[in-house]
């Protein structure tokens, strides 16, 4: 074999393995860091199909309430003070801010106390589910021991996403409205 056809080969079989090799580097070396999404993925965990007691006058709530709808969902004491106030609110923002796929998105106060949420608050959140946490379902919602959050259910039932109590609402609202966009699950 002369010189030219040796060189050959070799620039031939190099620049076929080269792809194999940077595929294998991109997919098990480089990890990204930068991500788009602004809450925290979790492990998508199934809430338990139980029934949670809601405050007198409201419907009782449960699994089946919130499937079909992206809901957000906030665990946090009863005795409603400025950062559940704001953290509710801000849900509310963030629902409406979806305009046209509003619908697709609902509310749920999961009250972790025994404190009875005040009537005012009721009222100014009447599109808002209530209920008594259950332990079961607080365990299905990573870190609710270790601070207030609020999460994001999706359509079938599992608690994928963790904000922070005193979320960033436009960032909030990018991440819903991007899931809303790129899914077809909702009504």
């Amino acid at each position: 074999m002369s010189r030219s056809a040796k060189r050959t080969l070799i620039a031939l079989a190099v620049v076929c393995t080269l792809p194999v090799i940077a595929s294998y580097l991109a997919f098990y070396v480089w990890k990204p860091q930068d991500r788009v999404n602004y809450g925290e993925l979790i492990t998508p965990t199934l809430l338990p199909d139980v029934s949670l007691p809601a405050p007198e006058g409201m419907p009782p709530v449960s699994r089946a309430t919130v499937e079909g709808t992206w809901t957000l969902v906030y665990a946090g004491p009863g005795a409603c003070g400025g950062s559940c106030a704001s953290a509710i609110y801000a849900m509310r923002q963030t629902r409406v801010a979806q305009r046209r796929d509003m619908e697709r998105v609902s509310r749920l106060w999961l009250v972790t106390d025994q404190a009875a949420p005040a009537g005012e608050v009721l009222a100014a959140h009447s599109d808002m589910h209530v209920a008594q946490a259950d332990p079961q379902w607080l365990a299905a919602m990573p870190g609710a021991e270790q601070g207030v959050h609020f999460y994001l259910v999706d359509p079938l039932g599992y608690v994928m996403m963790r904000f922070p109590e005193q979320a960033d609402i436009k960032r909030v609202i990018k991440d819903l409205e991007r899931l809303l966009k790129y899914s077809a699950l909702g009504r």
